[in-house]
């Protein structure tokens, strides 16, 4: 396990994250991410740990996508009007 994979596996959160159509949800999977990856231990049980996390996560993405509602958060029409 060397840093270019640990930040694959960081930027495959992200990425994930951002297919979340709910804010709160992408939010949040953004902010645990970043707290995980500060909080690791042992490096190589944290990396496995996090792949075991991530595949739950891109799982979670499909199901999420299936069921959402497809309403913009409040937080999302304040961004578009600022953009």
């Amino acid at each position: 396990m060397d840093p270019a994979q640990v930040r694959a596996l960081y930027r495959g959160f992200l990425r994930e994250a951002r297919k979340f159509t709910d804010y709160n949800v992408r939010e949040y999977i953004k902010r645990r991410s970043r707290q995980g990856f500060r909080q690791s231990g042992n490096a190589a049980e944290a990396f496995a740990s996090g792949k075991e996390q991530l595949e739950v996560v891109k799982r979670q993405t499909v199901v999420y996508s299936l069921y959402a509602p497809r309403l913009k958060n409040v937080m999302e029409i304040g961004k578009a009007r600022k953009a």
